[in-house]
C-alpha cells in the first residue's frame, strides 16, 4: 500500500469516528433536558464523564458545521421545529446535526474514492463524477431522513398513548384533582409506556410551576409534539375552561374521539396490505411459482417436441 493510499484511510476512519460520535452525541438527551426531568421525577444525573464527552463531540463538529449552518434565522426555521419534535431540545443538536451532514457530505464521496482505488476497479470519467455526487447527496440527505423518522416514531408513539392518557386523566379529575395535579401523575403512569408523552407533560407541568398561565404550556405543548390529536386536546380543555364546561366530561368524548380515530387508522392500514402485498407477489413470488410450474412442462417441450418439429 502506498502512503498516500495509507493517508487517504487514515483520513476516511477519522472521518467515519467522528461522525458515529456526532450520531451518539445527537441520540442522547443533554444534561439541560436531564435537569428538567430531574425536578419532576427524582432520578440520577448524567455522570461527570458522559457531559465531558458530549461537550468534546459538539466542540469537534461546532467548526464543520459553519459550512452548511445557516448564520441567520434558524430559531425560527423549520428544521428547528423537527428538532423539537424529534424530542432534542440540546444548545449543541443543532451544531452536531450540521457538523454530520458536512462530514458525510466530504467524507462519504472520499471513503468510496478509497475503497473504489483500493480494490483496484475504480470508473472513470463519468462514472466516477456520478458516483461521487450520489454519495455527496446520500451523505447530505441522509441525516434529514434520520431526522424525519425519529420525528415520525415519537409522534406515532404519542398519538397512540395519547387515548390512555386521556382516561387516566379523567379519572384523575373525577377524583378530585385539578388539571395539573392529574398531568403530573398521567406523567408518572406512561413514564415506561411512552416516554415521550410522559416527558412532554412533565415539562407542561414544569413551565405551570414557573409562572405561565395554563392556555400558554399547553399551547407550547402542541407546538413541541406537532400532533394533531394533542393540538385538539389544547383546544378542546381552553374552550372548556372558558365556557364553564365539565373537564372531566369533555375529557371523556375527546379520548373516545381519539380512540375511534386510532382504530379507524389501524383499519385503514390493515385495508392497504392487499395493495401493498400486490407488488411483492409479481415481482418476487410470481415469477418464482411461473418457474416451478411451467420448467418441467418447458423442459418436456425443448427435448420431445422441438425435435419432432424438425424432423428428427
Amino acid at each position: 500500500m502506498t502512503p498516500i493510499q495509507l493517508a487517504f484511510l487514515t483520513l476516511v476512519f477519522v472521518v467515519v469516528v467522528a461522525g458515529c460520535l456526532g450520531v451518539a452525541a445527537l441520540m442522547r438527551p443533554d444534561a439541560a433536558r436531564q435537569r428538567l426531568t430531574g425536578l419532576s421525577a427524582p432520578g440520577p444525573g448524567a455522570s461527570p464523564g458522559k457531559l465531558r464527552l458530549l461537550r468534546w463531540i459538539a466542540n469537534l463538529t461546532r467548526p464543520v458545521s459553519k459550512l452548511s449552518m445557516p448564520e441567520e434565522g434558524f430559531e425560527k426555521s423549520s428544521v428547528k421545529l423537527r428538532f423539537v419534535h424529534a424530542g432534542i431540545r440540546g444548545s449543541t443538536a443543532a451544531p452536531t446535526f450540521f457538523g454530520i451532514k458536512t462530514i458525510l457530505t466530504l467524507g462519504l464521496p472520499l471513503l468510496g474514492f478509497v475503497l473504489l482505488t483500493v480494490v483496484g476497479s475504480a470508473p472513470k470519467g463519468n462514472s466516477l463524477l456520478f458516483a461521487m455526487l450520489a454519495l455527496a447527496a446520500a451523505g447530505y440527505y441522509g441525516p434529514n431522513m434520520v431526522l424525519s423518522q425519529m420525528v415520525k416514531t415519537r409522534q406515532r408513539e404519542i398519538f397512540e398513548s395519547f387515548p390512555d392518557a386521556l382516561d387516566l386523566m379523567t379519572v384523575c379529575v373525577e377524583a378530585g384533582l385539578g388539571t395539573e395535579a392529574a398531568m403530573m401523575r398521567v406523567a408518572d403512569d406512561l413514564q415506561f409506556k411512552s416516554p415521550a408523552l410522559a416527558d412532554e407533560l412533565r415539562i407542561v407541568n414544569l413551565e405551570l410551576r414557573a409562572g405561565a398561565d395554563r392556555e400558554r404550556a399547553l399551547q407550547n405543548l402542541a407546538i413541541r409534539t406537532g400532533v394533531e390529536e394533542v393540538d385538539g386536546f389544547v383546544t378542546m380543555t381552553n374552550q372548556a375552561e372558558r365556557f364553564g364546561t365539565s373537564i372531566a366530561a369533555s375529557l371523556r368524548i375527546h379520548s373516545q374521539m381519539l380512540r375511534t380515530r386510532r382504530r379507524q387508522r389501524a383499519e385503514e392500514a390493515a385495508a392497504k396490505i392487499g395493495l401493498k402485498l400486490l407488488f411483492p407477489l409479481i415481482f418476487c413470488i410470481f415469477p418464482s411459482l411461473m418457474v416451478v410450474l411451467m420448467g418441467p412442462a418447458m423442459i418436456q417441450i425443448y427435448r420431445v417436441l422441438l425435435p419432432t418439429m424438425g424432423g428428427n
